[in-house]
């Protein structure tokens, strides 16, 4: 089984290893997620992206280039397993060639400070996937509110994408860029469905049906996003997946098969993906890294999946949205 996984946080996790003055590489790590492992259960691609927490950074521009640097030196040292891509037809080149895929992506918009040349000047730097916001408001809009006294957070009705983020949805759409709709507000989320025209990801969300988080979506949110010709990204993260009365944040694959079959029956088996968002979760949950992605496989097939459906969430629903989006 091939996997295609669209939101990983490992090279921020190794800036931040390489920060404390320890040693830390994509090759193999202790880490969720190394190239040795991903070979091993059989990856296709991987999606990076360069995660900017920009609240606890005075800059975060250049904290963002830093972490480019380290993405561009770790694939020229393992250019025998994995290349970074920039379109689909290097994509299935890469897999032809028996290569691993790495597309490159930022977590926070707001790196590009509303600056249309900035935004120009990573899709030239190789970037081709942008969360448009994170836990914070940016210049491009509002993103559901994350609370420390609140177990699921607020969503965000009122606030959507700004005037300039809808600027930077029309000069994503027209460079070729996949917009992620991801830790957005449910009024931005509305307005992307409003102010552009191709199919746009959420690249680690869950059903808030099935767990009432916001960094979770809604029935029609899924709906809207699937008619489309988006997917979702199933989300690893414990507090994303399930939440039982007594016990608290609950991770296991039972949980994240049931998501899938959920949004499956709701919107087509089209719609579903992998979103693991390794290296940014806790390691508290059945599939604690990339080496688990061929148990999740064989236990999708014993819920009821067929060999067909397991492999378009798995890798083949990913590989058609890349295709038609780059």
């Amino acid at each position: 089984m091939k996997f295609i996984d669209m939101h990983c946080d490992t090279i921020a996790q190794i800036g931040e290893l390489r920060k404390q003055g320890k040693s830390c590489f994509l090759n193999s790590n202790e880490l969720q997620l190394d190239i040795m492992r991903m070979k091993e259960a059989g990856y296709l691609m991987q999606t990076f992206a360069l995660f900017i927490d920009k609240e606890n950074t005075k800059y975060p521009l250049e904290d963002c280039m830093s972490l480019l640097d380290i993405f561009y030196m770790e694939m020229e040292k393992n250019s025998e397993w994995i290349r970074p891509i920039t379109s689909a037809d290097q994509l299935l080149n890469n897999k032809r060639e028996g290569i691993m895929s790495a597309l490159l992506a930022i977590e926070e918009g707001g790196v590009c400070f509303g600056r249309m040349e900035l935004l120009r000047d990573f899709y030239r730097l190789g970037v081709r996937l942008i969360t448009l916001t994170w836990n914070y408001e940016n210049e491009i809009g509002f993103p559901n509110k994350v609370l420390e006294n609140e177990p699921f957070g607020k969503s965000e009705t009122e606030h959507g994408i700004k005037e300039m983020g809808i600027y930077f949805l029309e000069e994503m759409e027209r460079l070729g860029m996949i917009i992620d709709v991801s830790h957005l507000g449910d009024a931005g989320f509305y307005d992307v469905c409003r102010y552009t025209k191709k199919p746009f990801l959420a690249s680690h969300s869950n059903s808030r049906t099935i767990c009432p988080h916001v960094r979770n979506m809604t029935d029609d949110m899924i709906r809207m996003l699937a008619e489309r010709g988006g997917v979702i990204g199933i989300n690893f993260a414990a507090s994303f997946t399930e939440y039982q009365e007594g016990k608290g944040e609950v991770g296991t694959i039972d949980g994240l098969i049931r998501h899938m079959k959920y949004i499956v029956n709701l919107a087509g088996i089209e719609s579903v993906g992998l979103g693991t968002d390794f290296d940014g979760i806790e390691r508290n949950i059945e599939m604690d890294d990339c080496s688990m992605m061929p148990i999740l496989a064989e236990r999708m097939k014993k819920a009821g999946f067929s060999e067909e459906e397991v492999e378009k969430i798995c890798y083949k629903n990913m590989l058609r949205f890349i295709q038609e989006v780059l």
